[in-house]
């Protein structure tokens, strides 16, 4: 195994054109991580944040952005059965992605799908454990239930509309051109919503409100989401594109029985994301083995071309998941 690696650093907060590929030296994993020898890296809107300087790496994880990967066990630490060098995994990470090599807890690692690329295996980690912990275990997603995702032809977006349909919840999703809109009524929503032309409270609220919202983008849509929600609907807000602060009549959640809940992955414990990691081994993964649902890719980059795919996620002219090619 190599002393060094390529990975891609950030110099200092600001726009893409801050990332810059140096070496690192190879990490080691500590007792019960592994070291993942990376194939593909994920490129999510957290990379952006932490690349701007608007979203800190936890403490004790690496400076480095990337929180998933696919690739190939290298090393195991002490402690880890469950994993052996050479297995082909997919990881949930601390941080670290956007390299060669990259630790992190053995529990957060999960098998590659059957007939499954590591290149879209990549693409499974942070999409599917913020949606499912999300949508299905805080917001509670119930067959036959109205369920709404802004951005939905976003990486989150994308997986949010597949798994609700596949189980059983009538699905609305909100996208900013004919074509997005297109592309989320491919994937199982039942109606898509062009925010630059049609109001989505209004459509909702035609069809007896939402009973569940998925919104990362906040500021505005706070009080809009409450409008658009049936009588005990819950909202879940998992990002704050538009900002975290608004004013908001709470007098509805009272008179009706709303529930406003929310997460972030990051920040939550080694055993909290463990427990994430085995609810989809269990119940989403075999949907993944049977083809039954797979990731929406939009585009690769190289590793050395980290800038490039930050730009293209921050256009928002994307479908779907970015990669980076690490090998």
């Amino acid at each position: 195994m190599p002393e060094t690696m390529r990975a891609v650093e950030i110099r200092e907060p600001g726009g893409p054109e801050v990332l810059a590929l140096s070496n690192r030296p190879v990490p080691q994993p500590a007792q019960g991580e592994i070291l993942i020898r990376v194939a593909w890296a994920g490129v999510n809107r957290p990379d952006a944040l932490q690349r701007a300087g608007s979203y800190k790496a936890p403490p004790g994880a690496s400076d480095l952005p990337g929180l998933e990967a696919a690739g190939e066990v290298a090393a195991v630490g002490a402690g880890v059965s469950n994993w052996s060098v050479g297995d082909a995994v997919c990881a949930l990470l601390p941080g670290g992605g956007y390299a060669e090599y990259v630790t992190t807890p053995a529990a957060h690692a999960l098998s590659i799908p059957t007939d499954m690329g590591l290149r879209e295996a990549a693409c499974l980690p942070e999409t599917f454990f913020t949606v499912w912990s999300n949508v299905f275990e805080r917001g509670g997603l119930a067959a036959g239930e109205r369920f709404l995702v802004h951005g939905g032809s976003s990486g989150i977006g994308t997986t949010a509309i597949q798994l609700a349909n596949l189980f059983g919840a009538r699905v609305f999703a909100t996208a900013g051109s004919p074509e997005k809109c297109s592309a989320c009524t491919k994937l199982g929503a039942e109606r898509a919503i062009n925010y630059r032309e049609e109001d989505f409270v209004e459509v909702l609220r035609g069809e007896g409100g939402a009973d569940l919202i998925l919104d990362m983008v906040g500021g505005d849509y706070l009080p809009r989401n409450v409008r658009a929600l049936a009588d005990d609907g819950r909202l879940v807000q998992i990002a704050f594109l538009k900002g975290p602060k608004v004013e908001l009549n709470f007098a509805q959640v009272m008179l009706r029985r709303l529930t406003i809940t929310g997460s972030t992955l990051r920040p939550q414990s080694d055993l909290a994301k463990a427990r994430i990691a085995s609810s989809l081994r269990e119940k989403v993964w075999p949907l993944l083995d049977a083809g039954s649902i797979a990731p929406v890719m939009d585009s690769e980059f190289p590793l050395d071309k980290a800038d490039q795919a930050h730009a293209r996620m921050e256009s928002s002219g994307h479908v779907g998941k970015i990669v980076l090619r690490v090998v």
